[in-house]
């Protein structure tokens, strides 16, 4: 049961309309998620900026999926894990990348496993993470730049999960069908 309202054009606090209305002409439809946090306009403007700017950073299509699922299933968010397998169906990502991600199983390729395992460590130990595991992601390709957009994308995502656990938003109609839950996914 969601405990926070789910905001639309008429009810949503008037500064928040301006990014209410860029949320219906981007998606046909205002999220539930963008109408919960209409409640407080500073925090859908802050998240809003982050996913454009994650969006833009030098990750491609496959290495955002990467990172959105990874902190999505480990916050457990049942929001955010069927919309971002929507958006990485319309994003023609691999299915096999976003089931696993899903699923908790490797990586179909090194590259994606090392920014998989960096991006749960950031998650899982709050930012420490050790040499060993920066010189792993370091050796498959990415650099330091890699690493501080992993904490761009964390920083829209925990916006979005612990917004979606207080509110108990429900999934939007469109990707229902992608419906996720953390106690029965399959994981190794």
């Amino acid at each position: 049961m969601s405990t926070l309202k789910i905001h639309n054009l008429e009810t949503a606090p008037e500064e928040s309309v301006p990014f209410l209305e860029r949320s219906l002409k981007a998606n046909g439809r205002i999220p539930g998620l963008h109408g919960v946090l209409a409640g407080a306009p500073g925090l859908l403007e802050a998240y809003q900026t982050l996913h454009r700017l994650f969006t833009s950073s030098s990750f491609n299509k496959e290495e955002l999926t990467v990172v959105w699922q990874t902190i999505n299933v480990e916050h457990e968010c049942h929001y955010c894990v069927p919309a971002h397998t929507g958006i990485a169906n319309m994003m023609k990502v691999d299915p096999t990348i976003t089931e696993a991600l899903r699923n908790g199983q490797p990586m179909p390729t090194e590259k994606l496993q090392a920014l998989h395992a960096l991006t749960l460590s950031i998650v899982r130990n709050r930012g420490h993470v050790s040499d060993m595991e920066l010189e792993a992601f370091y050796a498959n390709g990415y650099e330091e730049r890699q690493l501080l957009e992993i904490i761009l994308g964390l920083s829209q995502k925990v916006i979005s999960n612990y917004v979606n656990h207080i509110a108990g938003t429900p999934v939007d109609t469109v990707f229902e069908k992608y419906k996720w839950d953390a106690a029965t996914a399959q994981t190794n």
